[in-house]
Formats: C-alpha cells, sequence, structure tokens
C-alpha cells in the first residue's frame, strides 16, 4: 500500500474542494491559511478527509502523501489564477508532498464529523476501520504520539 510505518506521524487534514486534490496529485502541494494552521507541520505524512462535495467518496480518508516540506507564500502565488481573491495577499504554508497515494480500504466515518485537522500515528492510520479509530486516546500511544510532536518541534525550533 504505502511506505507509512508505525512511527510516522500523520497529520489528517480537511480536503476541502476536489480541485485542491487535483493540485496534491499533479502538482505536489498542499495549502494551508497559516491563520488557521496546526500547531506543527513536521510530520511524516498529510492525509486527507474528504467531505460532503465529493460525491461517493465523502466522509472518508481515501488519498494521503509524504511531506517532504513546507514554504511560507502569499495566497496569490500559488493560485495565480486567482490575484483578485480576498485572501490574495494573506499568508500560507505550501506543503510540498510527494506522490498523492490512495489507500487500498478508504477509512470512512460513519457520519459526519467537523474538524479541521487531527493528527494520529502511522499505525492507528493502517489498522483503522473507520475514522473514529484514528483518535489517539490518553494511553500509552497518546504519549508516544505528544512525545514525536515535542521532539520535532525543539529539533526545529518551529512550525
Amino acid at each position: 500500500m504505502t511506505d507509512v510505518h508505525p512511527d510516522d506521524l500523520v497529520l489528517i487534514a480537511m480536503m476541502k474542494d476536489p480541485r485542491d486534490l487535483e493540485i496534491a496529485r499533479v502538482l505536489g502541494w498542499y495549502r494551508i491559511p497559516v491563520q488557521t494552521a496546526p500547531k506543527m507541520l513536521r510530520v511524516d505524512w498529510i492525509a486527507f478527509y474528504l467531505p460532503r462535495i465529493f460525491g461517493d467518496e465523502k466522509w472518508s480518508i481515501r488519498y494521503l502523501a509524504p511531506v517532504k516540506g513546507y514554504e511560507l507564500v502569499k495566497r496569490r502565488e500559488l493560485l495565480q489564477d486567482e490575484t483578485d481573491h480576498l485572501r490574495a495577499n494573506e499568508p500560507y504554508f505550501k506543503i510540498q508532498l510527494g506522490p498523492l497515494v490512495q489507500l487500498s480500504r478508504p477509512i470512512p466515518s460513519r457520519r459526519w464529523r467537523r474538524f479541521t485537522f487531527l493528527y494520529t500515528t502511522g499505525d492507528r492510520l493502517l489498522t483503522a476501520r473507520e475514522i473514529k479509530d484514528l483518535r489517539v486516546p490518553a494511553s500509552k500511544t497518546h504519549d508516544r504520539l505528544w512525545r514525536m510532536m515535542r521532539e520535532r518541534e525543539a529539533s526545529s525550533g518551529s512550525i
């Protein structure tokens, strides 16, 4: 399926529009407004939760990509056909991605979920039967997840 390892740090992110999925697939990047960005972007993988706009694929995670890095850019630099957009001058993180991978088994949500970002581990991603299984409960796994995040934050000094 993928090269996801049990100890990999995975960020689950909302893929708001099919156009954004095509950008991730063809151009190899995903954008996150700085204003709403998660606490840390130093992750191994980003997996995409698909909302209602994705029709038959709605409310599921079907795609992920390795994270190669990120940079800070203005929205107008990312979407040059939208230079007059209301948020054209706002800062965004441009997350550079490796090849988009389709999961061999989608991870559905039994009901609509409202979230923007969620951290999980590679082992939870690989074994999840539904989205609620990605949540890391208070346990040794939870402690491991936060330790991994603190170590990455300390090694980089920032997001």
